[in-house]
């Protein structure tokens, strides 16, 4: 296997073609996100092992959308199916997968705490909001800062890994070993991917809320949020598609299909 070396402006590709995959079928799109956030939901109300769970699913379920996507391309009708995909075959090395990131995320959660006394990491393992002024403190920031630097090299070594473990049979170790070089020599498409899916997801909906309230002084605020829910309801599936994009762009899965092909 071998990743390839691509220019800077397949990052926007990407973003790109995801949404054309989505196109192709949205309401089945939306039905697969919807029901993905509805399981992931129900097993985090889960007491004490909850969260844990739901994490440690991640990897498997972004096989899902892996699938989802590979059948949008060749015009395959989605089905709800595609969702568990990953759990079809190496269940158990998705499972090590998800123990390896429930793991590192909890790494990088205490790694905030050193900065903000813990106010990050019950966020994300609670949903107990900070207050405004926490919020608004340097220490807050700081872990943020901290979070985001531990992070790249996170989601870089599980960009691929599931997939490449689902479709290819590669062990965890090598699949996180491949996907984490992969996305490192590719780190110029990334970072303009990076930069455009930031732009969509959260400036320019900023943009346009605050451009709007300021102009209207806040009377289209209910309006406007209307307007932005479904548009971002939108670029969720969008961004699913175009993780399958750039896997098939970097290790040139259209040109040698893996062995196995999810229908």
């Amino acid at each position: 296997m071998q990743a390839r070396v691509l220019p800077a402006g397949r990052g926007w590709s990407w973003v790109r073609e995801g949404f054309g995959l989505f196109r192709a079928a949205p309401l089945a799109w939306l039905a697969l996100v919807f029901a993905y956030w509805m399981v992931m939901t129900v097993i985090s109300f889960v007491p004490v092992i909850g969260v844990v769970v739901a994490s440690m699913l991640v990897p498997a379920f972004s096989v899902g959308f892996m699938a989802a996507s590979r059948a949008a391309e060749h015009r395959s009708p989605l089905e709800l199916s595609n969702l568990v995909a990953g759990f079809r075959r190496h269940a158990g090395t998705q499972l090590a997968l998800g123990v390896v990131y429930f793991a590192a995320i909890a790494a990088l959660l205490a790694a905030t705490a050193l900065a903000d006394g813990g106010a990050l990491a019950r966020w994300m393992s609670t949903g107990q909001r900070p207050s405004a002024e926490v919020l608004a403190s340097d220490e807050f920031i700081g872990a943020l800062v901290v979070s985001a630097a531990l992070y790249g090299p996170v989601m870089m070594a599980f960009w691929f890994a599931p997939v490449l473990v689902a479709w290819h049979g590669l062990s965890a170790a090598k699949a996180l070993f491949f996907s984490f070089f992969a996305s490192f020599i590719n780190w110029r498409a990334f970072l303009l991917y990076g930069a455009v899916a930031a732009l969509v997801l959260f400036v320019l909906p900023s943009a346009l809320v605050l451009g709007a309230m300021l102009v209207t002084g806040g009377k289209a605020r209910g309006a406007l949020l209307g307007v932005l829910f479904p548009f971002l309801l939108m670029l969720l599936p969008t961004l699913f598609a175009s993780f399958y994009v750039s896997y098939c762009d970097v290790f040139g899965a259209r040109d040698a299909p893996p062995e196995e092909v999810p229908r």
